[in-house]
């Protein structure tokens, strides 16, 4: 009989107070009785709705069965069959938006926890039994692969399996992409993502890292070089800026910036000497995860004091509403409904304090939430000594400068099909960021799967002929 209760299993979290001045992880995971108790509250539906929900079109019934039945070895192999990463999306997808959204336990109470499951699983198999696969046999065909992110990943990791020679190149001395210098260790542990580029490099996937595609080595080479296939996932990298005055002051970061520093060149460790300013009071603008990855950042860095400006209110903030309550009970400090105006420096040229002015919202604009409107007379100043810009990221152009006949569009996104995701160059395919602007690690993993399945036919037609 299935367990009709209507809320989930709650999950073990660190206590806000502790975590709020450690990277370690929030979340400390189910265990094995917690996994299978909240495992039976699935109907196991025929029509399977949530699996409709998932880009990556995990067998979610089937895996959570097994679960439940406490063999989780075989939740592991029905998950990886079509999921690459599982660790990664178990706890970065926002499930609540796909999944999760389309379970029928839903409709009266809180639908299964199917990302804590996942989680669940692949920490299970990491932990337990961490087999590497088997390198399959080799077709010889040669195929590249631009960026390490979620999308590259998938690509690479699906190719692979079809007994394609893949290369992977990254700009940055680790693979991982966002996953490494975006997200913070405190909700993905950077192990987690080297344990799942170790599984790549056992299928024969050949990784080479500080390669700027478009300066050091281009996609034409490539080509030239027996590159029969190129796959461009090198995510959305180049951080926005308002324009406003003081943005060029000492203590002014992009997010990208700020967390790249913290994450990837580990400037939370004692034991490295990554310069970063100790900060008192930060305000961090804008209103998405990034913004709350910066926040909850800052306060583990030792900051007293801070505030996430947003220029609407909260519920249309984008971030995901577990990164917000969490971020509220960490002590991170909300101001809905304002804006920064200017930013204002001292004598020596650092930062002092932001001035804003308030916001009042009127009728939805072009993306379907309200408009903010400035309130004349309200501006008022935040003393801080750092501001952290979060205002969305653009794709880097020197890829698309250096290819000729690869097209984007206005925003600078490279141009695929939705379906094949293949570009306006033959035998170039993209996904994730790069197509999209920045979006969410699950729907650039999807991205990576369809660029995958249609490489493949695009070369199995190519060598038939």
């Amino acid at each position: 009989m299935p367990n009709m209760s209507l809320t989930k299993v709650p999950v073990p979290e660190q206590d806000a107070k502790v975590r709020s001045r450690n990277f370690e992880e929030v979340c400390l995971g189910y265990t094995k009785e917690q996994a299978m108790e909240e495992a039976t509250r699935c109907l196991n539906c025929k029509n399977k709705p949530c699996v409709g929900g998932c880009p990556v079109n995990i067998h979610i019934p089937e895996f959570i069965a097994k679960v439940a039945e406490g063999d989780f070895k075989a939740a592991y192999e029905i998950i990886s069959d079509t999921n690459a990463l599982p660790g990664v999306s178990g706890r970065v997808c926002p499930q609540e938006s796909q999944c999760e959204k389309y379970c029928v336990r839903g409709i009266k109470g809180e639908p299964v926890a199917i990302g804590r499951l996942e989680r669940f699983v692949a920490d299970w198999y990491r932990e337990n039994i961490n087999e590497m696969p088997v390198k399959p046999e080799s077709n010889g065909i040669r195929v590249a692969v631009v960026g390490s992110g979620p999308a590259s990943l998938t690509c690479a990791s699906d190719l692979a399996k079809q007994g394609y020679q893949v290369t992977m190149f990254e700009a940055f001395h680790t693979a991982g992409g966002v996953l490494v210098y975006g997200i913070p260790e405190f909700r993905l542990p950077k192990a987690i993502v080297a344990n799942e580029v170790e599984k790549l490099t056992a299928m024969g996937v050949d990784l080479e890292t500080d390669m700027v595609v478009g300066k050091t080595y281009t996609i034409d080479e490539m080509f030239e070089e027996g590159y029969e296939a190129v796959f461009v996932g090198s995510g959305a990298g180049l951080p926005m800026f308002m324009g406003i005055d003081g943005e060029t002051l000492a203590g002014v970061y992009s997010a990208n910036e700020y967390l790249t520093r913290i994450n990837l060149m580990k400037a939370y460790l004692n034991s490295y000497d990554t310069p970063i300013k100790k900060i008192k009071r930060a305000a961090i603008v804008g209103g998405g995860n990034v913004a709350m990855d910066a926040a909850r950042c800052a306060m583990r860095m030792g900051a007293e004091h801070v505030y996430v400006v947003y220029r609407r209110g909260e519920e249309e903030m984008p971030a995901r509403r577990e990164e917000i309550h969490h971020a509220k009970e960490e002590g991170i400090e909300f101001l809905f409904l304002n804006n920064p105006v200017k930013i204002l420096g001292d004598e020596k040229g650092c930062v002092r304090a932001m001035e804003c002015i308030k916001m009042e919202l009127g009728e939805p604009d072009a993306s379907g939430r309200r408009r903010p409107i400035e309130v004349p007379g309200s501006e008022f100043e935040l003393e801080v000594d750092a501001v952290i810009m979060s205002l969305g990221t653009s794709p880097n152009p020197l890829i698309r400068s250096t290819t000729p006949g690869l097209d984007t569009n206005k925003k600078g996104c490279l141009i695929a099909d939705e379906e094949t995701m293949a570009t306006t160059r033959e035998g170039v395919y993209a996904g994730g960021d790069a197509v999209t602007g920045a979006a969410t690690v699950i729907l650039a993993m999807g991205a990576g799967k369809k660029a995958a399945e249609a490489m493949d036919k695009y070369l199995k037609e190519k060598h038939s002929k």
